[in-house]
Parts: C-alpha cells; sequence; structure tokens
C-alpha cells in the first residue's frame, strides 16, 4: 500500500486528507502531519495503516479540545470530563491534559481567578458562592485560597450591596423582607452583612 495523495480537505482547512492507493484512508491536522513525515509515494504495511489511523481518531480529539478551551478557560476536571465523554482512552487523556498545560490553556489558578472575574462583574456573588462553585469545578482548595487572596477586601460587601440595589425593589421582595434576606443567604452573605447592608438602605 502507497500514499498517493495529501490533500487540503475544503470544509476543514487545518486537516489533510491522507489517500493510500487513491482511495481515502484517513485525516490529520497540519500540525499532526508535520509531525508524522508522511510522503507521498511512501509504503505503509497494514498494522501501520492501521496505527496511523488511531493517531487521526487521537488527532481529532485533541483538536476537538482545543477548540473546547478556546470557547473560554475551562478547570482541568472540565476538560477531562469532555476528553471522557469523547471516548478518549486514559493514556490519550493524560496525554492531552498534559499538551494543553503546557501550552497554558489548561491553567486551574487562571480558570479560577477568570471564573472570580467574570462572576463579580456579570452577577456579584458572594465569596463563599465563588468557592462553592469552584469546587464544583474539581479547583484545589489551596488553588481557590491562592486567587482568593488576590482579591481587594470589601468585595463581599460591594457585591451585597450591587445585589441588594437590584433585588429590593422587585415586587416580591418589597412584600416580604425576609424572602430578600433568605436569597441573600442562598447566595452565601453572612447573615450579619445582610442585616447591616438592609439597614443601609432602610435608614
Amino acid at each position: 500500500m502507497k500514499v498517493t495523495r495529501i490533500t487540503q480537505q475544503e470544509k476543514q482547512r487545518d486537516r489533510y486528507s491522507i489517500f493510500i492507493d487513491d482511495k481515502y484512508a484517513f485525516s490529520l491536522s497540519e500540525g499532526a502531519l508535520l509531525e508524522s513525515k508522511l510522503a507521498v509515494g511512501q509504503e505503509l504495511d497494514k498494522a501501520a495503516l492501521k496505527q496511523w489511523k488511531q493517531v487521526s481518531a487521537d488527532d481529532k480529539i485533541y483538536n476537538q479540545a482545543l477548540r473546547y478551551a478556546a470557547v473560554r478557560l475551562r478547570s482541568t476536571w472540565e476538560m477531562e470530563q469532555y476528553l471522557r465523554r469523547k471516548d478518549a482512552s486514559p493514556p490519550l487523556v493524560e496525554i492531552i491534559l498534559n499538551k494543553l498545560s503546557i501550552i497554558d490553556l489548561l491553567n486551574d489558578e487562571a480558570f479560577a481567578r477568570a471564573w472570580m472575574a467574570n462572576r463579580r462583574l456579570l452577577r456579584p456573588t458572594s465569596t463563599r458562592k465563588l468557592q462553592q462553585e469552584l469546587r464544583v469545578k474539581r479547583v484545589a482548595d489551596e488553588v481557590i485560597e491562592a486567587v482568593l487572596s488576590e482579591e481587594a477586601t470589601g468585595d463581599d460587601l460591594t457585591a451585597l450591596r450591587e445585589v441588594v440595589v437590584k433585588k429590593r425593589n422587585l415586587p416580591k421582595y418589597r412584600a416580604d423582607p425576609m424572602k430578600l434576606m433568605n436569597y441573600l443567604a442562598r447566595q452565601g452573605f453572612s447573615y450579619g452583612d445582610i442585616k447591616d447592608v438592609l439597614a443601609e438602605y432602610d435608614s
């Protein structure tokens, strides 16, 4: 069996089709193709062809992981779960996680920092709630604490005041202030801070 053609794909310009004896056999990304050193005229036996088809399948999963990471930062656990859903083998999961870490597309500290910044900006919430959310993403406690230590003091009170301003005049909360207190408590704010901030607006 011989490699007779290597052509760039029309729909996925970053992938190349490899033809064996003038029949499509498998595809590789540009990077994987360069690493493979495959060339037109190269002879392959059945074992080699089977191996290259597996390389092609693994390469597709890696490129899907790259796109998944490009949408937004992911925690290591999120990426691991994504790869398992793609039926990546345990060794391939480890390889891809390592590759993404090396090129800094997978970094739990950067993920935690971005998660906190986005949550503070888009939907103010308490430090306690942020901790809970990051733990759900399986970010290590020491990483969470390290990122939290970078935050300015008083962020919780600032977030609490922003939430109170948005919620206190809604009919359901205006009619029953206790509902508002319970809501704020579920967001992770302490009862002491809740009472103090609500008192500011009631005075």
